[in-house]
């Protein structure tokens, strides 16, 4: 594969899923921030030497996608491209606005005994929410998923730069933009520009998610 979007490394399966047929997991994400939305998320389950990024390294075109204007298409592409690697992929259907849930049901077939998800923080510049390879539980197992910045732009808090919701209209994916170059941890809203930081502004963990299966 040329694109980047999944890192290849070396690694043993997980154990969480070692049956001999398809299992199915419903992923519950509950948005615990107070003044941030998620776009809608992609869920993917996978084997264990793959992850949507890696922190401290740059950005896929296809995680900047997701982070800056919550397009997910690419790395949908991307996912489909890769059944070796890839099990099942899912896909949220709609804005989790503050204090909301949705659940995403994906199947996991034996040895693909990891899972990722991703989706934009609105309003930022390119901040998304994240759970990079985490094992896939026996039952069920309950998370807490962070803010990450892709790094891929500025953080200049410009609804002119922010897309989509009630709140902003401005530009989605600014790929000539630049920004910080490797993905990190979100620092949040400081109110430097058209966001009010007692109005958008949050603390880690952005998200809860409980993973179950169901079958």
């Amino acid at each position: 594969m040329k694109k980047r979007i999944l890192l290849l490394a070396a690694g043993l399966f997980s154990l969480g899923v070692a049956q001999a047929e398809t299992a199915y997991f419903d992923v519950t994400v509950t948005n615990v921030t107070r003044g941030q939305a998620f776009t809608p998320l992609i869920v993917a389950t996978h084997k264990s030497g793959i992850a949507f990024f890696e922190a401290g390294a740059p950005a896929s075109a296809e995680l900047a996608a997701i982070a800056e204007g919550g397009d997910t298409s690419q790395l949908a592409a991307v996912l489909a491209g890769a059944p070796g690697l890839v099990s099942g992929v899912g896909f949220g259907t709609g804005l989790i606005g503050p204090g909301k849930s949705e659940t995403i049901r994906v199947s996991a077939k034996p040895g693909f005994g990891r899972l990722s998800l991703a989706g934009m923080l609105l309003p930022t510049n390119d901040t998304f929410v994240a759970l990079n390879s985490v094992s896939l539980p026996r039952k069920a197992s309950s998370l807490t998923a962070i803010a990450y910045d892709a790094g891929s732009e500025p953080n200049d808090e410009d609804c002119a730069n922010i897309p989509g919701g009630a709140d902003c209209a401005g530009e989605g994916g600014s790929p000539d933009a630049g920004g910080e170059g490797v993905v990190h941890v979100s620092a949040g809203i400081h109110g430097i520009g058209s966001l009010e930081a007692s109005d958008y502004d949050w603390r880690n963990p952005v998200a809860r998610v409980t993973i179950t299966r169901v079958q």
